[in-house]
This record gives C-alpha cells, structure tokens and sequence, in this order.
C-alpha cells in the first residue's frame, strides 16, 4: 500500500510577503478577515468609515499574530477620491497589492412596492459601484503580481427573498461581476471569486434597520432556514475567503462559494 507522505506546504497556508486590501474591516466578517490574514503573516491594509473599530481591529490583528500594523485608512467608498487614495496610499506603502478582498456592503430593508430611488441608489453604489471602481484601479497592480480578487457577495445573489429587494439585486451583480471579470482576467492569470454568505452573526441586519428583539428572532428563524440548523460566524466565511485567495485555489476562477450552512439548496415545503 502507498504511503502519504505529509509534507508542511500541503498543510500550511501562508501569505507572507503578501500585500492585502480588505474593505469594510471595521467590522463583522471583515474583522474576522483582518485578524484570520494577520495570522497568516499577511501585510494589510485595512479600510473602514469608523476610524476607532478600524484601530481596535488593527490591536486585534497584532496581538494574535504578532505582526505589524495594518494600515489603516479611513474613508467612504462611494467617494470616488476616497476609493483612489485606499489603493495609492497601499501602493505608496508596500510597494505591491496580491490580494484584494472587496466586502464592504449595506443592507437596506424594503420591497418592490416600497423600496425608493434613493434606497436603491445607496445600495447599489456601495455594494457594487465601489467594487467595480477599486476593482479597475487594483486591476493593474494584480497583474504585476498574477494576484487575485475575493468578492463578499450573498446567498442573497443565489436565491430571491423577499423584502429586501435592492440587496438582492445587487448581490447577484456581484456575482455577476465576479465571473466578467475573471474571464476578462483569467488570461493574465488573476484570478477573481466570491463567496456568498447565509445568516452570519454580525451587525450588518442591526444597521439595515432591526431592533434587538426583531434580530434574536431572526437568528432563532435562522434555525430552520439553514440546512445546518444555524447562522454562520463571520470566522467561517474568513476561512472560506482565505482558501480562495490562496495558492490551494489557484485552479479556482469564477466561482461564487456558499459559506451558507446550505441554505441556498433548500426549497420551501
């Protein structure tokens, strides 16, 4: 019988040496990332709009990897000056991008009926303008370094729900976004996925307008409408994110990956 050999650079993932860009980090699955990179040996660089969740992210980052400070820049990313100075102020710093990791997103609740203008213009130039813009300007960095791109989409972009009608419009343009431009990239050998998220315990659903009450029995529902019984941690979709932007997925282009406790294979009964 043949043996397995067990050699560290099959069960090691390292980014050492490796300059990435992480939106939204401020917070929730960004966080996680940040802190789940910082492990990894990453150089980051960490955007947000509040300057003090960034800071206690970036103490995080470096007390459980003893690494360096992030840098960290502060910003709105619908600013389109904002957007250009998160990517020449990396460049200007580290001197390359390998990654980058586009998660920045709004939720806004409300439906075909009752979702207005200014409701759909704010989603979609956060969770899909912003991406395209910082996408376009990374674009050439991330072809000097054959690096790669993780989009933060949704189940949301798998499956219709209901009641949030502009997030799932722009959570399938990601999607959509994300195979274009890993075909358009693919012959320069950059590689461009996502990962599509369940219910993950952060304060996006708080910030999109639920009250205490309203978000525990959400995540109680949460329960029956994830095949596995359970919301996700934002921790769970670092790790996916993670593998994606890693050289063990570096035959893996144009995927969008559930990080959803299966619920995007489930259907009504």
């Amino acid at each position: 019988m043949a043996s397995i050999v067990s050699s560290p650079e099959l069960n090691t993932m390292s980014f050492l040496g490796k300059v990435v860009i992480i939106t939204g980090a401020s917070s929730g699955i960004g966080a996680a990332t940040a802190q789940h990179f910082a492990k990894l040996g990453a150089n980051l660089t960490l955007t947000g709009r509040n300057k003090e969740n960034l800071q206690k992210v970036a103490s995080e980052c470096i007390t459980v990897a003893g690494s360096k400070a992030p840098l960290l820049i502060t910003g709105e990313l619908t600013n389109e000056t904002d957007t250009e100075n998160i990517l020449d102020s990396t460049i200007k710093h580290f001197g390359k991008l390998d990654v980058l990791i586009n998660n920045a997103g709004i939720l806004e609740t409300g439906s075909v009926e009752t979702t207005n203008l200014a409701q759909y213009d704010r989603v979609m130039n956060t969770n899909v303008r912003a991406i395209y813009h910082l996408t376009t300007l990374a674009v050439p960095h991330l072809i000097t370094s054959k690096g790669n791109i993780v989009n933060v989409s949704s189940v949301n972009g798998i499956r219709a729900f209901p009641g949030v009608f502009a997030y799932c419009i722009s959570k399938a343009a990601v999607d959509h976004l994300t195979r274009c431009a890993a075909l358009d990239l693919a012959p320069k050998q950059v590689r461009v996925n996502c990962v599509n998220p369940g219910v993950t315990v952060t304060n996006l659903h708080k910030r999109g307008g639920m009250n205490e009450e309203q978000y525990k029995a959400f995540l109680e529902k949460s329960q029956q409408t994830h095949a596995l019984g359970r919301p996700g941690t934002p921790e769970e979709v670092a790790k996916t994110i993670a593998f994606l932007a890693s050289d063990h997925a570096s035959f893996i282009t144009g995927a969008t990956v559930p990080v959803d406790g299966g619920r995007h294979a489930m259907c009504p009964r």
